[in-house]
C-alpha cells in the first residue's frame, strides 16, 4: 500500500494568537519527510475574509481547498492509495476527509476540542472550530463535502474541552466518544468495531497530546493522551483496518529551534500511521507547488 504526505501550512483557519506559527510546524515536520512521495500545496498569502458567511477568512479557506482537492486527486490517480495530510490548522481535514468520504470510513476525531460549531454557536468564526460539523454536512453551502461523514461513524479521542452548543450537539447524533481516561488501545478498537466501518481516518490534532509531552500547541489543553498511549494504539488501528487516509495538524512551536525537541515524536506518530505491513512510502508523487 503506497502512502503519501500532502503538506499544507493553512493559518487562516485558526483562532490561535500562533496561528502563523503553524506554517513554521508544518514546514519543520515537512523537512523530514521523504521527498519524491510529498507534495506541498501553496497557501495564499492574504489572510481573506468572510464572504457574509460567519467563517473568518472564508475565501482563503475555499481556496486552499479546491487546491487540496487537485492534490489528492492527481496522488490517487498516480497509484496511491492513501495520503497523510499535514497541517497546518485543522481546517486542512476538509479537503483530506472529503476525499475518501464516499466510501463512508470510521473517522476518529483525535483532538482536545471536538470542533462540532457552526458560524452561529462559535464565538470566534475561527473554521477549525467548525470542521468536524461541516464534514458532518452542517455548515457553509460553499464547504459541506458532497457526501457528508456519518455521525454513527465518528469517534472523539481524547476531547476534554467542549462548549454547550457541541456538548447539546453531541447529545443528539450517535458521535462516539472516548476521553483521556477512558482512552486505551482496547477501547479505541471497540470504539471502531462498533461503527462498522471497513477502513479509517485518522485526525490527529496535537493537542491531544498532554502538554507535558509536547510543547508546540497553540490551544494547549491539561491532562491530554499520553504520547506512548496514542503511539500504541495507532499502531494497533492500522494493523488491523486499511487506512483511509490520516491527518496531523495544530503544530505551532515557539521558534523553529524549539519545534526541533518535538520533532521525535511527531516522527513517531508518522512512523506508527505507517507501520502497516505492506505499506510503503510512495514514489510516485513528485514534490510539486500546487496552482
Amino acid at each position: 500500500m503506497t502512502i503519501n504526505y500532502v503538506v499544507v501550512p493553512q493559518w487562516q483557519g485558526s483562532g490561535s494568537s500562533r496561528a502563523m506559527q503553524l506554517v513554521d510546524g508544518a514546514e519543520s515536520i515537512r523537512g523530514d519527510l521523504p521527498s519524491s512521495a510529498t507534495r506541498t500545496v501553496d497557501i495564499p498569502l492574504e489572510a481573506g475574509d468572510h464572504q457574509s458567511t460567519g467563517v473568518h477568512r472564508y475565501s482563503s479557506i475555499l481556496l486552499v481547498r479546491d487546491r487540496m482537492r487537485h492534490a489528492l486527486a492527481e496522488g490517487t490517480e498516480a497509484g496511491v492509495d492513501a495520503h497523510v495530510t499535514i497541517g497546518g490548522d485543522c481546517g486542512v481535514e476538509l479537503a483530506a476527509i472529503e476525499h475518501v468520504s464516499a466510501s463512508q470510513p470510521a473517522v476518529v476525531w483525535l483532538d482536545a476540542h471536538p470542533d462540532l460549531h457552526t458560524a452561529d454557536t462559535s464565538s470566534s468564526g475561527a473554521f477549525t472550530g467548525m470542521v468536524l460539523r461541516t464534514l458532518l454536512g452542517d455548515g457553509p453551502a460553499g464547504l459541506v463535502p458532497a457526501h457528508p461523514v456519518r455521525s454513527d461513524r465518528v469517534i472523539l479521542a481524547g476531547v476534554r474541552s467542549i462548549d454547550t452548543a457541541e456538548d447539546d450537539y453531541i447529545a443528539d447524533s450517535d458521535i462516539r466518544m472516548l476521553g483521556p481516561v477512558d482512552f486505551s488501545t482496547e477501547t479505541l478498537l471497540d470504539a471502531i468495531a462498533a461503527t462498522g466501518a471497513g477502513s479509517v481516518y485518522l485526525h490527529i490534532d496535537l493537542d491531544v497530546l498532554d502538554p507535558a509531552d509536547f510543547a508546540g500547541l497553540g490551544s494547549p489543553v491539561p491532562f491530554g493522551i499520553e504520547a506512548s498511549v496514542l503511539i500504541e494504539a495507532i499502531r494497533a488501528v492500522v494493523a488491523q483496518y486499511p487506512l483511509a487516509g490520516a491527518g496531523i495538524t495544530e503544530f505551532a512551536p515557539s521558534s523553529m529551534t524549539s519545534a526541533v525537541d518535538d520533532s521525535p515524536t511527531i516522527l513517531r506518530l508518522i512512523g506508527a500511521l505507517t507501520s502497516a505491513s505492506g505499506y510503503s512510502r510512495g514514489s510516485s508523487a513528485t514534490s510539486t507547488e500546487t496552482e
